[in-house]
């Protein structure tokens, strides 16, 4: 399938229940939390784009493109944001994306995310943009399987979703990965360019000439994510380091682990991530 076809495609992300659930109750609150608000959202990728499209839809008329969720969490007001988290639809089995696990993909995103905002800080990028484009990251891998389940698994028998190589194999594979459906969800929400950029480019930032700091910050988080996930050792680790991404940023191995959230999202006996 090419990646214009796919994109044209009519499909929605599914949330995290206990997401929903938490934002739910907190929005019935009187008066309720930014602060939880901002924690919740910030927590699902699904919820975290369906935010920022509607803050970046014309309706609001907004003088820039908003790229973080609290900015946008200032514009809707309590009632718009009960409609959007209502009608989110949730990821509650694992039928809901054929071969991805979800609970796996919300965690990964979410220390993406956490990672990303670490290096930012690192090098003097915008945070709240690291963030975002961190748990946004891989929601075109997401689109892929529910776009066309088929291929997708038969590439699944090869590399799992989360392995460091997949990238590789769908570009080989189908010329196109996950990172540039990303980018064209984004382009589709409306997201300002610094975070379409990081999203298109993060498999490959510094290739070409081309020089995209924010992609580079992505591509050391979600090395390091995807390690964790797949329980690299230290040999493992030094040896697939992406040392030319560092050098470029000023980041050596040792400085990129120093940055390891302390609080890395690990899961529960129910299948939960606590």
């Amino acid at each position: 399938m090419e990646l214009q076809a796919l994109l044209a495609q009519p499909f929605m992300l599914p949330s995290l229940p206990r997401a929903v659930a938490l934002l739910m109750n907190e929005l019935g609150s009187a008066e309720p939390s930014l602060r939880r608000l901002n924690q919740h959202f910030g927590s699902d990728p699904a919820l975290a784009a369906r935010l920022l499209q509607e803050a970046n839809s014309p309706s609001f008329g907004a003088q820039r493109q908003i790229a973080g969720i609290p900015e946008a969490l200032a514009l809707l007001g309590v009632a718009q944001l009960r409609r959007l988290v209502s009608s989110a639809p949730l990821g509650a089995s694992s039928r809901s994306v054929p071969g991805v696990n979800l609970q796996h993909f919300w965690r990964y995103s979410l220390n993406t995310a956490k990672l990303a905002r670490s290096f930012a800080g690192l090098v003097h990028q915008n945070q709240i943009a690291a963030y975002t484009a961190g748990l946004l990251h891989a929601v075109g891998e997401l689109a892929l399987h529910l776009g066309a389940p088929e291929r997708m698994q038969s590439i699944n028998t090869l590399l799992a979703p989360l392995d460091p190589r997949r990238a590789k194999l769908e570009l080989r594979l189908l010329g196109y990965c996950y990172a540039q459906v990303s980018a064209g969800l984004a382009v589709r929400w409306q997201l300002p360019d610094v975070v379409v950029d990081a999203l298109r480019h993060h498999q490959a930032p510094f290739e070409n000439n081309s020089c995209e700091p924010l992609a580079g910050v992505l591509h050391l988080a979600a090395w390091r994510a995807r390690a964790r996930e797949a329980a690299l050792g230290e040999r493992e680790l030094a040896v697939s380091f992406p040392g030319e991404v560092g050098v470029t940023l000023g980041l050596d191995i040792d400085m990129v682990l120093q940055q390891d959230p302390i609080d890395w999202m690990a899961r529960s006996d129910a299948g939960e991530y606590v």
